[in-house]
């Protein structure tokens, strides 16, 4: 694991009353600019998000398809919680326009906005971020249409497995402030995308605490520019 990384990870939950957002901006747009407030909630008793990722984007273009290989830059986010790569490769291929972070961790019941610019081209908004203590278990929304005027479009998500790592649910192999593991492991998982089965308690973390029930996370999103 990237020393760099892991010392993020273990400082954030020390940020979540105050997250701060990070954004990255194309130059390619095709008009006026305007802005999208996207909320993203907590809704499991036990898991934690990490930094969640907020991107504006094209329509067409979903971050993953359930039953197909995870793309790298996404099993990066599902394994380690960086959603930098997963960023750059966005902006870098022109399919969106902007992506901010929320740049904290997200715990149980909590909230947090991110705002993200939007162009008439680039109106659609996908969000992700990892669940921790998990092996490679994320949430994320797959091109929610932006809202019109002063109306809200709202969406929920499930837990999915990237299949890019084992679930051993061993403190050895996931990062994070509760178990300090590696992020990125050498051993491969199922090899597709699908929804997640959960916590069963089969290394050392116990279901009681850290299983949930689908949907694991509420995202809304208004227009405020």
């Amino acid at each position: 694991m990237n020393r760099t990384l892991k010392s993020i990870l273990l400082a954030l939950p020390f940020c979540l009353a105050g997250a701060s957002t990070t954004v990255h901006a194309s130059n390619d747009h095709d008009g006026k600019v305007g802005m999208y407030a996207v909320t993203i909630t907590n809704l499991t008793r036990g898991q934690t998000f990490t930094p969640i990722m907020v991107a504006s984007h094209k329509r067409g273009h979903p971050l993953f398809t359930l039953g197909a290989p995870a793309d790298p830059a996404l099993a990066t986010v599902a394994e380690s919680g960086n959603t930098q790569p997963l960023s750059d490769e966005l902006l870098n291929s022109g399919l969106a326009f902007d992506t901010a972070s929320s740049g904290a961790l997200l715990g149980p019941g909590e909230s947090v906005t991110v705002n993200v610019r939007t162009t008439k081209r680039y109106r659609y908004v996908s969000v992700v971020s990892m669940l921790i203590p998990t092996n490679d278990a994320f949430f994320a929304a797959n091109g929610i249409p932006g809202p019109r005027g002063n109306k809200t479009a709202t969406a929920v998500s499930p837990v999915y497995d990237a299949g890019s790592e084992i679930n051993d649910e061993l403190c050895i192999s996931i990062p994070g402030p509760v178990c300090g593991g590696a992020a990125i492991s050498p051993e491969d998982g199922e090899g597709y995308v699908h929804i997640h089965a959960g916590i069963h308690g089969i290394g050392d973390l116990a279901p009681a605490t850290y299983d949930w029930r689908n949907p694991a996370a509420r995202i809304s999103v208004v227009r405020v520019k």
